[in-house]
This record gives C-alpha cells, sequence and structure tokens, in this order.
C-alpha cells in the first residue's frame, strides 16, 4: 500500500456492539442522485389543414360529375363512379290508377247528358255545366298527384363515388335529405329479388350495412340490382385496401 493511500474500510466487520452483546456495523454513505430531467421538445404544428393532392386526371373527373350532379356536395377529388336510379317499373302501377281516374270522370262528363236523362234529372241538375265545374278540378287533383308520385320516385337516388356512398332520398315534393357513407365503413353490401316480376324485369333492393352503430340503408325498385352490388364490393374492396377506386 502507498503512504497517501487511504486502506478500504470493510464493512461487514462490526465497529461496535450495543448493551445486550449485539453486533453494530457500519455503511457507506448514501449518494443523493438528482432525478432525470426529462426533456420535453415542442414542435410547432401549422393550423391549416394538409391539402390532399389531386392528380390532373382525378381533377377532370370531379369537375366533371360536378356538372353533372351538382345537388352533390363532393369532396376534392371525388367523383362519381356509377349513378343508380330507380327502374321505371314502380310508376307503373300510380300512373295506371291516375289515367284510369281521369278517363272515367271525363267519361262521366262527356256521357252527362245521358245520364241525367236515365236518372230523371230535371232543371240546373241535368244540365252539363253542373258536374263539368267539380269533374275537371277532380282530374286537376289527379294530374297533380301523378305528377308529385313521379317526381319523388325518380329524385330518389343513388351514387357510388370513389371514396363513398351518397343517396339522395326525396322524401315528398318539398322535403329532401342526403345521407353519405365511407366506403371503409361498408361491412356489407346485397342486392334482393323477391318473385317472378322482379326476376323477369330484372329490379331489385340494394342493402348496406356499416360497421360500429349496426345502421342500414336500404334502395329499392334498382334496375340491375347485381350488377350495382359487384361493382360497388368492388370498389369497398379496393377502398380497405388502399387501391384506386375506379370504374
Amino acid at each position: 500500500m502507498k503512504p497517501d493511500e487511504t486502506p478500504a474500510k470493510d464493512y461487514t466487520q462490526p465497529v461496535a456492539y450495543d448493551a445486550e452483546g449485539r453486533p453494530l456495523y457500519a455503511h457507506p454513505p448514501r449518494l443523493m442522485t438528482k432525478p432525470a430531467v426529462q426533456q420535453v421538445v415542442h414542435v410547432a404544428r401549422s393550423m391549416e389543414p394538409v391539402a390532399q393532392v389531386v392528380g390532373d386526371e382525378t381533377r377532370k373527373k370531379h369537375e366533371r360529375a360536378a356538372r353533372l350532379y351538382p345537388t352533390l356536395n363532393l369532396s376534392e377529388g371525388e367523383y362519381v363512379i356509377n349513378a343508380v336510379r330507380r327502374h321505371p317499373i314502380g310508376l307503373v302501377l300510380p300512373i295506371v290508377i291516375g289515367v284510369l281516374l281521369i278517363t272515367v270522370a271525363l267519361t262521366v262528363l262527356t256521357g252527362y247528358p245521358a245520364i241525367a236523362d236515365a236518372l230523371d234529372f230535371t232543371g240546373s241538375l241535368a244540365s252539363t255545366a253542373f258536374v263539368a265545374l267539380p269533374i275537371l278540378i277532380f282530374c286537376a287533383f289527379v294530374g297533380i298527384g301523378m305528377f308529385v308520385v313521379y317526381y319523388v320516385y325518380v329524385n330518389n337516388k343513388f351514387f357510388l363515388t370513389n371514396e363513398s356512398v351518397i343517396q339522395e332520398i326525396q322524401v315528398s315534393l318539398f322535403s329532401r335529405h342526403e345521407q353519405t357513407v365511407s366506403l371503409g365503413n361498408i361491412e356489407d353490401a346485397s342486392y334482393t329479388q323477391h318473385g317472378i316480376i322482379q326476376q323477369i324485369f330484372n329490379y331489385g333492393s340494394i342493402r348496406l350495412s356499416t360497421e360500429g352503430d349496426e345502421t342500414t340503408y336500404r334502395f329499392t325498385y334498382v334496375a340491375s340490382p347485381k350488377q350495382h352490388i359487384a361493382t360497388l364490393n368492388n370498389a369497398v374492396e379496393a377502398f380497405k385496401n388502399g387501391r384506386p377506386v375506379d370504374n
């Protein structure tokens, strides 16, 4: 051992004994360590959202869809792939009933003199002018009703875009709303055809179910529903797998 070196202490040996003869040991001094200082780095972030990069071809498709479907609320870079409209067969029954009612009313109007003679009407009751105004008003109401049914029917539309499914719902002449479902939220898409009439005229119903809230969307009287569902399922699969969605 060198003269300037201090011998190391042996802390395993007792340094004293208490009154009952139990050994007492010395302990090395404890070093007070400072707690680690956590460094927080603040990164400045822009308050403006990052603009989506839209290619020229996609922009042209978006502009074309905006011109063809001005009522749709399309996002930047979103365009319509498939526009699903209702089969005209759904208008056959209301139009036939309306035409039948108007035909019967006009037949009564033109043949009223003979009807008045057969029923022995006299005075103003025998005059055609007595029933002309009510019959014409009745025909006008039937015609307006046919127009409302037609307008509501044809303005219920279903659109498939490269990002979502948009359904325009016309409830009445002055009531409509739009509902949009992202392709990533669609869990199941299917179609149904019931009865021989739907098979012959090739129309049916489209059904969509979403993830999470288990909401179901339906669109009836769809022409060629099998073809539209195939296109929709391909678009959903491509969207979820990160591939471009195109027609």
